[in-house]
């Protein structure tokens, strides 16, 4: 078996096991991306995404480009997304390595893929040359120091921030970021930041923060706290953004 097959075998091996848009968590902070993203998108232009899962996010950057294209290693991912969005949206079963296209983009998201691929400053490298002159790359990362890791360690419950845990090796996490690390492979792929930040300060675990948002525990006016607060205290937030440029 070649490399690739052995990659897509093993995305489409940890997909039973991944968080999709079913937890409110998830769609909460997918979209507080996007609204975190939006100012610097302006209509008319092309987009590339990395990675769909079930294409919640795919569904939300649509409508902000003229045209979207949408690349995948796991073909299960890309049959999800495509019931979610417009039958125009291009899509491609590839790893993101792979995928040459014989044009530039001017928006290029990379939401949640970073700490999943083999080679993380070769996929920002990559990304970088599908950059077209004024284009941006939008990144998100999980943060290794949320709020809800490092109480975590506190109780005991791990021991390093920076230690994969079980759910990080189900959903195929390779590695953890925190501001940081993702600064220096950001760098080292040749690109400049042009903001960055933390999404949504994250009190504690995922299951946990998904039952306060279903009993209205945290509602719009928390979330919206939670949001600026993530903003001004990223080390602290549930995950990382940066926009970048070539």
């Amino acid at each position: 078996m070649t490399e690739a097959h052995n990659e897509k075998a093993f995305l489409e091996s940890v997909i039973q096991t991944y968080v999709t848009s079913e937890s409110p968590q998830d769609r909460l902070i997918k979209s507080l991306a996007i609204r975190t993203f939006k100012p610097f998108i302006h209509k008319g232009g092309s987009g590339l995404e990395f990675g769909c899962c079930d294409g919640y996010m795919t569904a939300l950057i649509a409508p902000l480009c003229d045209s979207l294209t949408v690349v995948d290693g796991s073909q299960t991912f890309i049959s999800m997304a495509r019931s979610r969005v417009p039958a125009e949206i291009r899509f491609e079963h590839a790893l993101f390595e792979e995928f040459k296209p014989d044009r530039k983009f001017d928006y290029v998201f990379a939401t949640y893929v970073l700490e999943h691929v083999s080679d993380s400053i070769a996929l920002l490298k990559h990304a970088r040359s599908l950059l077209s002159e004024h284009g941006l790359l939008f990144v998100v990362v999980p943060n290794a120091r949320a709020m809800s890791r490092q109480i975590a360690r506190h109780m005991g419950l791990i021991d390093d921030l920076f230690a994969l845990t079980k759910n990080d090796i189900n959903h195929g996490h390779r590695r953890v970021y925190d501001r940081c690390t993702l600064n220096k492979d950001i760098a080292a792929a040749g690109l400049q930041q042009v903001s960055q930040g933390g999404l949504l300060l994250k009190l504690l675990a995922d299951f946990q923060m998904d039952k306060m948002i279903d009993a209205g525990i945290i509602a719009d006016p928390q979330i919206e706290g939670l949001y600026k607060m993530g903003l001004e205290y990223p080390d602290f937030a549930g995950s990382l953004f940066s926009v970048c440029k070539a």
